[in-house]
């Protein structure tokens, strides 16, 4: 997944935000330290259908008491439309919001599992998959009390195809919903779309293609449930109405969020949620040093506190000889320097960029550790997805460098050194996003290219990426699988009815016909078990024959927690913290 299921800029910030998870039983302990990156058969591929309510407090809970989170991080938005990073899902659906179905840590195989949330079950396909069916559970309320219906979960479907007024968000409605390249939404186009049927408290969307993984979709945050007349596209994320265990008490963006108990989640209803701590306090943008020395200190309000950030080389080695506040495990993320294809038009030069990428240098300034948080890619897929082919495109093992072979290619192109520009953003207030953009320009102008950052902030620097005007020809980010299938990399980035799109879902503007039309092929006319092999094959002819895309590795997670904190795993569907089943030991 999930840009967005994406990650945060890689050189906005020294941590990744996926879906990804491994962790301990109660009280955080770390039973993925002997795991490697790659290992397993997907993350979050299991599914329990059958998932009992409610979710069982451990035995070793405190009841009450706030948890604190720092982090360096600042989330682009709130709103479950437009949520598709990795922290605003992950705070939303552990913590506020219900969907159709829901990932649920299991500490028996140290995964994710699919889950029902608001529904009874992970959906009934039609036989030829172009209609899915979810029943509402009963006695599902907002936090003011008034009841959840299946309108407002259709409202919610409606309302996710608002690109203009809501973007960022995921696009696989647009590409698999009946009329999806039609509809533009409640707000243009009115509610009355055909493509979501309510009878009773059943929920039917329909479909223009085949589409298996449903299931899996509706456990995005835009499957919840809103009510049409508490909506205004421009505020609803300052306070969106929470279904879920806990809700907006006050939100700052750019700054914080506070959470507080809301006394209308009935546990009964939700087999993977907790609700044993009073509240939650976010803060948002915090300097990373200050923030991994309050938590290893753990003094104090410190032992309640947790980082989802990536901790540092320095604080790894610290935090390492207590490794039961080391929350370590796998995420289904790579990250990436997109090239942008409408400007960088030689392929040469694209790969020319490959070649002078100084790789290890710009871990090293992230305060990456390599083989831990990050570990050195070649195919766009990472380990673990289902049909995964191994190549190498550059031939260079995705680390090395070579300004030889880079000034080489700029010649074979016509330029000469020094007279091609590349121009990427960086966070200028991140001291790591400014130690790894420096490496940066040194490696490419040894490498014969003219280096120009283009000065952003923690709080803008998703939003400027996705500025069509910018003068940036190259995006820093990364991509996240939503679940463990090729189905959630290609079509919702690649594909070329997505350039031009507004918030630039396609951040490479890759848009080659060929290969709109093997995806055309692949969704329409495979079997599901004909699907992950062709998708590791797409993926290798598009990076072997275009190359859109300089691979800067593959993810892992390393966070640090206070040692009260319970629960803590790591969420391997989102390398996130797995918020909803935290608490605070005794």
């Amino acid at each position: 997944m999930t840009r967005r299921r994406g990650v945060v800029a890689a050189l906005g910030t020294a941590a990744l935000l996926t879906l990804a998870a491994c962790g301990g039983g109660s009280g955080g302990g770390n039973a993925a330290d002997d795991q490697t990156l790659g290992a397993g058969g997907g993350a979050g591929s299991t599914k329990n259908a059958d998932a009992k309510a409610p979710l069982a407090v451990p035995d070793d809970a405190a009841q009450g008491g706030t948890l604190t989170v720092l982090t360096n991080q600042v989330p682009a938005t709130l709103d479950p439309t437009r949520a598709y990073f990795t922290d605003s899902t992950a705070i939303l659906s552990d913590l506020v919001l219900r969907s159709l179905t829901q990932f649920v840590y299991n500490p028996d195989t140290n995964d994710m599992q699919l889950v029902p949330d608001m529904a009874t079950d992970l959906g009934r396909p039609s036989e030829d998959n172009k209609e899915w069916t979810f029943t509402l559970r009963d006695g599902l309320k907002y936090e003011d009390g008034t009841p959840v219906k299946a309108e407002d979960v259709a409202y919610a479907v409606k309302r996710s195809f608002a690109i203009a007024e809501l973007p960022d968000g995921p696009t696989y409605n647009t590409t698999f919903f009946l009329d999806g390249d039609k509809y533009k939404g409640p707000f243009k186009d009115g509610d009355n779309y055909q493509g979501v049927v309510v009878n009773g408290n059943d929920v039917t969307i329909k479909m223009r293609r085949p589409f298996t993984d449903m299931d899996y979709y509706a456990s995005f945050p835009q499957f919840t449930a809103i009510p049409k007349a508490k909506d205004n596209p421009e505020t609803y994320e300052q306070h969106p109405l929470a279904t879920g265990p806990y809700k907006f008490a006050d939100y700052k963006p750019g700054s914080g969020l506070q959470l507080v108990k809301n006394d209308q989640w009935d546990p009964n209803t939700d087999p993977g949620r907790l609700q044993a701590v009073d509240g939650w306090d976010f803060k948002f943008g915090q300097d990373t040093a200050k923030l991994e020395n309050i938590i290893i200190n753990d003094n104090g309000s410190a032992q309640t506190t947790l980082t989802y950030d990536n901790v540092s080389a320095s604080s790894y080695r610290q935090i390492s000889q207590d490794k039961s506040r080391l929350v370590r495990g796998t995420s289904p993320c790579t990250y990436m320097w997109y090239l942008d294809m409408t400007k960088i038009t030689d392929k040469k030069v694209r790969e020319a960029i490959g070649w002078g990428f100084p790789y290890r240098n710009y871990w090293k300034g992230l305060g990456e550790i390599e083989g831990v948080t990050r570990v050195p890619g070649t195919s766009i897929l990472p380990p673990g997805t289902a049909g995964r082919v191994e190549y190498d495109a550059l031939g260079n093992k995705g680390v090395e460098t070579d300004p030889a072979k880079a000034k080489a290619l700029l010649k074979e192109a016509g330029y000469k050194p020094g007279e091609y520009e590349i121009k990427f953003l960086f966070a200028s207030d991140d001291d790591l996003a400014v130690s790894s953009k420096n490496e940066i320009v040194k490696g490419l102008t040894a490498a014969g290219f003219k280096a120009t950052p283009i000065a952003s902030t923690s709080e803008t620097i998703r939003t400027d990426r996705t500025d069509p005007d910018s003068a940036q020809n190259v995006r820093s980010s990364g991509w996240c699988s939503d679940w463990p299938s090729g189905t959630t990399w290609f079509p919702a980035q690649w594909a070329g009815n997505l350039v031009g799109v507004e918030g630039m879902p396609n951040p490479a503007q890759f848009k080659v016909k060929k290969m709109d039309d093997e995806q055309d092929r692949i969704l329409d006319t495979l079997s599901p078990a004909q699907v992950p092999q062709a998708w590791g094959e797409f993926d290798k002819t598009m990076e072997t024959t275009y190359y859109p895309a300089v691979n800067l590795g593959y993810s892992g997670t390393a966070m640090i927690r206070g040692s009260r904190v319970g629960g803590m795993a790591n969420d391997n569907i989102r390398g996130m913290p797995t918020f909803a089943r935290m608490y605070i030991t005794r």
